[in-house]
C-alpha cells in the first residue's frame, strides 16, 4: 500500500546535489570553477569581438570560429552561475520545468559545438582539397543551407529527449547527483521502465556525436593524403587543421567519457562523473579561444593589435 502511494507521487522540484561527497570542501569549487568561467567568458567576448570588428577576418573560416565562441559563451552561462550560488550558499534547487529547459538548452548546445566543428572540417577539406570550389560551396547562401540539415536533426533529437524525460513519474527521490539537469542524471530519478529513454539517448549520441565524428575524421583522412600528395604546397593550411584537431580531441574525449559514465558500469565516484561532466562543457570554452587565437595567425596579429592599442590608450 506503501509503494502503491509513493509510486503516486511525482516530484515537481529537485535539488542539484553535485560534488556533495566533498563536504565542508565543496565551497572551495567556488574558486576554479569561477576563475575557469571568468576566462571563458573574457577569452570568448575578446574573440569575438577581434572577428567582428576585423572585415579581413570575416571569410568563413573565422566566422566559423566566431560561431564557436558564441556556443563557448553560452555553454557556461547555462549551468555556472547557478553552480556557483549552489557552491557559496546552497542556492540548489530547481523546478522540474527549470529543469527540462535547462537540459535542452545545454544539450542543444553541445550538440551544436558538434555541427560547428564538422563545419569546420568541410571548411577546411574545400581550401585545402577542393579551392576551386571553395566560394561556391562555402559561401553564406550554400553555407547556410549546409548547416540547416544538422542543426535541425540536433533540435529534433535533443526535443525527443527531453520531452520523453518530461512524461516520466520522478518518485524514487528529488536529489540529483548533478550541478546541472544532465539527461540521464536525471532520468536516473523516475519509477518505472526507462528503456525507452535510455535507447533514445544512445540514438541521439550516435546520430549527433557519433556520425559528426565520422565525417570529420573522413574529412581530415583526406586532407591528410592530399597534403602529403602535394609536398609542402599546403604545409601552411595544415597548421589550422591541426589546431581543430586540438579542439575535437579535447571535445570528443570528454563528451564519450562523461556520457558512457552513466551507461557503463564504472568505477567512477559520483564526483568524478560531475566533474567529467562540467569539464566537458567549460574546459573548451575556456580552451578554444586560447587555441585558435595563439595558433591562427591572422587571429594572433588582430590580437596582438589591440593589445598595443590599449597600452597607449592614455589613463
Amino acid at each position: 500500500m506503501v509503494e502503491v502511494f509513493v509510486q503516486n507521487i511525482s516530484f515537481t522540484e529537485f535539488k542539484l546535489n553535485g560534488f556533495n561527497g566533498l563536504g565542508e570542501w565543496r565551497p572551495v569549487l567556488f574558486i576554479p570553477y569561477f576563475l575557469m568561467f571568468l576566462l571563458s567568458i573574457i577569452a570568448n567576448s575578446i574573440l569575438l569581438y577581434i572577428i567582428i570588428s576585423n572585415k579581413a577576418l570575416h571569410s568563413p573560416m573565422f566566422v566559423l570560429i566566431g560561431l564557436m565562441a558564441v556556443v563557448d559563451l553560452c555553454g557556461p552561462v547555462l549551468f555556472v552561475p547557478h553552480m556557483l550560488l549552489s557552491f557559496l550558499f546552497g542556492w540548489n534547487r530547481i523546478s522540474l520545468l527549470s529543469c527540462l529547459i535547462q537540459m535542452f538548452c545545454i544539450h542543444y548546445n553541445e550538440s551544436c559545438q558538434s555541427t560547428l566543428l564538422l563545419c569546420m572540417a568541410l571548411d577546411r577539406y574545400f581550401a585545402i582539397c577542393r579551392p576551386l570550389f571553395y566560394r561556391k560551396y562555402m559561401e553564406t547562401a550554400n553555407f547556410l543551407k549546409l548547416i540547416m540539415v544538422p542543426l535541425i536533426r540536433n533540435n529534433i533529437l535533443i526535443t525527443t529527449i527531453v520531452c520523453l524525460a518530461g512524461r516520466l513519474t520522478y518518485c524514487v527521490k528529488y536529489v540529483i547527483d548533478h550541478c546541472f539537469c544532465e539527461h540521464m542524471a536525471l532520468v536516473h530519478l523516475a519509477c518505472g521502465d526507462i528503456s525507452i529513454n535510455n535507447l533514445v539517448g544512445l540514438l541521439t549520441a550516435f546520430l549527433i556525436l557519433t556520425v559528426d565524428f565520422f565525417f570529420i575524421a573522413v574529412s581530415y583522412i583526406i586532407i591528410f593524403i592530399s597534403v602529403l600528395k602535394s609536398g609542402k604546397a599546403h604545409l601552411k593550411a595544415m597548421n589550422t587543421c591541426i589546431t581543430h584537431i586540438i579542439v575535437i580531441t579535447f571535445t570528443i574525449s570528454f563528451a564519450l567519457i562523461a556520457f558512457m559514465s552513466y551507461r557503463i558500469r564504472n568505477d567512477f565516484s559520483p564526483s568524478s562523473r560531475v566533474f567529467l561532466s562540467t569539464m566537458y562543457l567549460l574546459f573548451p570554452s575556456c580552451c578554444n579561444p586560447i587555441i585558435y587565437g595563439l595558433r591562427t595567425k591572422e587571429i594572433r596579429h588582430h590580437f596582438l593589435k589591440l593589445i598595443n592599442h590599449v597600452k597607449i590608450i592614455p589613463l
